[in-house]
């Protein structure tokens, strides 16, 4: 009952007498939120409210914790999405998490159908500045294709080579939304920007020496850049990007959609 489709079918159901109204109270009764022993809350209506499921945040969770916090939702949703999932954690869940896959550099762990087509037009454009920025880049490329959008990469294209990014300008001019990932200094989205129609979202990572302050320089870059159309996400969140980038393209297609009604 987290999905709008399914929702309506059942009170459909209801309002033609097929579903009695116990049925469907019993169907609905966890859909505000359920709970998971002293220590979770899982937040079963976000999906209905913002088109994105609740994701489990690893760090600081044991991996007792997460399993059974895994075990509950995957009863109400298709796709299943841990972050932040250091390899030896995956160690123990995928001994007692059935169908659990892990995306190494990406540090996520997820239960998905086989195939997850994609849900949105559009494509997000996925930048890294450098190949140390990657696992940044990769949590917000895996979390786009788990929620249901097209995604195309392109690495190592930061400003130090900029010929690089140049040569790849087809990607820039593709994409409806582009996520730039750079730490060091952190100027790759300002120049993205100067090249691109659509909007750019920027996250810094920790990368760098440090004068970058753990990310902070690149952050403070980002946020001061001369190019119009860069929104900036916090140091290394990936995830949020992704969410944010996904948004973008949800509310271009309703757009769409409300066009075509009037």
């Amino acid at each position: 009952m987290t999905n709008d489709q399914n929702l309506r079918s059942l009170l459909e159901e209801v309002a033609n007498g097929k579903v009695t109204p116990d049925i469907a109270f019993n169907s609905l009764k966890n859909l505000a939120y359920e709970p998971v022993g002293e220590f979770a809350k899982i937040d079963n209506h976000r999906a209905l409210r913002t088109g994105f499921p609740e994701v489990i945040w690893g760090l600081g969770k044991t991996p007792e914790q997460i399993i059974r916090i895994i075990e509950v939702m995957r009863q109400r949703n298709p796709v299943v999405m841990a972050t932040r999932i250091e390899p030896s954690v995956y160690a123990v869940l995928q001994s007692k998490v059935r169908g659990l896959q892990y995306f190494e550099l990406a540090r996520i762990c997820a239960i998905t159908p086989e195939i997850i087509e994609p849900q949105f037009p559009g494509e997000i454009g996925i930048l890294s500045a450098g190949t140390a920025d990657l696992p940044v880049a990769e949590e917000a490329a895996i979390t786009a294709e788990l929620s249901g959008f097209r995604v195309q990469r392109l690495w190592d294209v930061g400003v130090a080579g900029i010929h690089r990014l140049l040569s790849n300008r087809h990607l820039i001019e593709s994409a409806s939304v582009l996520i730039v990932v750079a730490g060091m200094e952190g100027a790759l989205p300002s120049v993205v920007a100067g090249l691109a129609d659509c909007p750019v979202i920027a996250v810094p990572t920790s990368i760098g020496y440090g004068a970058s302050f753990g990310g902070l320089a690149p952050l403070l870059t980002m946020l001061n850049s001369c190019a119009a159309g860069v929104g900036v996400v916090n140091i290394d969140n990936g995830f949020g990007a992704a969410v944010l980038a996904g948004q973008i393209l949800r509310t271009a297609a309703k757009l769409r959609q409300k066009e075509d009604r009037g």
